[in-house]
């Protein structure tokens, strides 16, 4: 809403204004660029218009998308379907992201995929299994393993601490 509102105090109208995107009609000028840069500075926004930059933050969107947002499984291995949505080698992708943010895309999704588990534990309304098929694990001695390199903890241990905290208060 933000975006749209500076979009309309500026005077340029947009196709489509989505999390992270705005597709402007027309072209802009020197002056509208940076008035525009000013206002969502304002707004605590940042406007990104480097493409490396807006690829990255398309990676790190579909992933946080991917992991707390779709319930759907996957049909295609990870790599291929993040190639499929932005259109670009999964290679360029990995070196891009590797180079520019210090960690793979790989380690980037785990750890999101890790955390998401946690929240789910938390909740206590899914068995592992569930959790697992969710969070698009191939079974559930894959998630536990990939939990416990991760925090250092099976699940059952890491639901048990938080049981234990609980009740402790």
């Amino acid at each position: 809403m933000v975006v749209k509102d500076e979009l309309k105090k500026l005077g340029l109208h947009y196709v489509v204004v989505e999390l992270g995107e705005a597709d402007i009609m027309g072209d802009l000028s020197k002056e509208q660029h940076d008035r525009f840069r000013e206002a969502l500075l304002r707004s605590g926004l940042e406007l990104m218009d480097d493409k490396r930059s807006v690829l990255i933050e398309k990676i790190k969107t579909i992933i946080v998308e991917l992991t707390h947002y779709s319930e759907e499984p996957l049909t295609v291995k990870f790599s291929e379907f993040l190639s499929q949505k932005l259109n670009h080698d999964y290679g360029y992708l990995a070196n891009l992201f590797s180079e520019t943010q210090g960690t793979t895309i790989e380690q980037f999704y785990i750890g999101h995929k890790i955390e998401r588990v946690k929240e789910l534990l938390v909740y206590d309304e899914l068995n592992l299994t569930e959790i697992a098929y969710r969070m698009h694990y191939s079974s559930v001695a894959h998630l536990s393993a990939q939990f416990k390199k991760v925090t250092g903890l099976t699940p059952s241990h890491f639901k048990q601490l938080r049981d234990k905290r609980r009740s402790m208060l």
